[in-house]
């Protein structure tokens, strides 16, 4: 099997390279921006070949090998605070269709990765219906960008070709590049060793208490295993919520997370930044019935076995 993987020396994206290696797969293309922290990302694991992204979108132009079994498009700008408009379009949008006409022309099955922040901050229907598609409004540049290319596919009918999944919010290995876009998981973990204390954003809407906001938190081994279900089943199409279906409060996590670092609790709660103030996603819960009727019968990984794992992950690579 030869593959495509967009981002994969990122966090969901080294992951899914890690997974493929344990199945025995090792013909895979990494495409990425690489810095110091990515690098140890790709460290022990499998691939044929690595592209700067640039290069990549420069030789996908030319006469490019196109004997291919899937490209995973995992590659992106998630930086929800980002600000500029050009480059998250050209980056999220641009480059996505360039993809997608290049798996189109090759006849190569894509999975790309959109996101719950589609939904946007009053987001209180979550469904994946492709005819609810145009009812979402983003809130922030983020979730806008990864609307319009979900837009595009379901207006050209490429949700019949294409598989597109929906992540919430994900949290696991190989994150802590991501600096503050990381999970509260990744984030928490650290303030508690380094501080003995948690910091969780205030909450400024009366129907939600301070840190009783809530997220729709999916482990990142649980993400692998959806993509590889597309994999074996190409015959699948559409787009996808990718969630456990349930929302836990941040409180909940910070919880778990002292209980498992057998820490006394002590939260602060802190001001919320006003750039994320005017996005923020207060609720979300993914709706996934839709995935369910394809067939997928895994189980998610509820938060206290995810957050202990990932705690014993963290906990081993800090002792190194």
């Amino acid at each position: 099997m030869r593959i495509i993987l967009t981002g994969g020396a990122g966090f969901i994206g080294s992951c899914f390279l890690e997974f493929l290696n344990k199945k025995g797969i090792e013909d895979i293309l990494i495409v990425d921006n690489l810095n110091e922290f990515k690098k140890k990302n790709l460290v022990n694991k499998k691939y044929s070949v690595y592209y700067q992204k640039d290069e990549f979108i420069y030789q996908l132009s030319k006469r490019f090998d196109k004997n291919f079994d899937f490209f995973i498009h995992l590659g992106a700008c998630t930086n929800t605070r980002e600000k500029n408009v050009d480059y998250m379009i050209k980056n999220n949008f641009l480059y996505s269709k360039k993809i997608a006409y290049f798996c189109l022309e090759n006849d190569i099955p894509l999975i790309y990765a959109s996101s719950a922040s589609t939904y946007g901050k009053e987001g209180k229907n979550f469904s994946d219906d492709e005819k609810n598609i145009e009812n979402l409004v983003p809130t922030n540049l983020y979730g806008l960008s990864k609307h319009i290319f979900d837009m595009w596919v379901v207006n050209n009918n490429f949700h019949n070709r294409f598989v597109g999944l929906k992540f919430f919010n994900v949290y696991g290995p190989n994150e802590e590049h991501k600096k503050d876009m990381r999970s509260i998981i990744s984030k928490g973990y650290k303030q508690i060793k380094e501080t003995g204390k948690i910091r969780l954003f205030k909450s400024y809407r009366e129907e939600f208490k301070d840190g009783e906001q809530k997220r729709d938190f999916v482990y990142v081994f649980d993400i692998c295993e959806v993509i590889w279900f597309f994999m074996e089943n190409k015959d699948k199409k559409g787009i996808f919520n990718v969630g456990t279906g349930k929302a836990r409060s941040f409180n909940e996590v910070a919880r778990l997370l002292f209980k498992y670092l057998g820490k006394k609790e002590d939260i602060e709660y802190i001001e919320m930044p006003e750039d994320v103030k005017e996005h923020y996603q207060y609720f979300t819960k993914g709706d996934i019935e839709k995935l369910k009727k394809t067939g997928y019968k895994k189980k998610f990984t509820d938060i206290e076995d995810g957050i202990k794992d990932y705690i014993w992950y963290l906990e081993k690579i800090n002792n190194i």
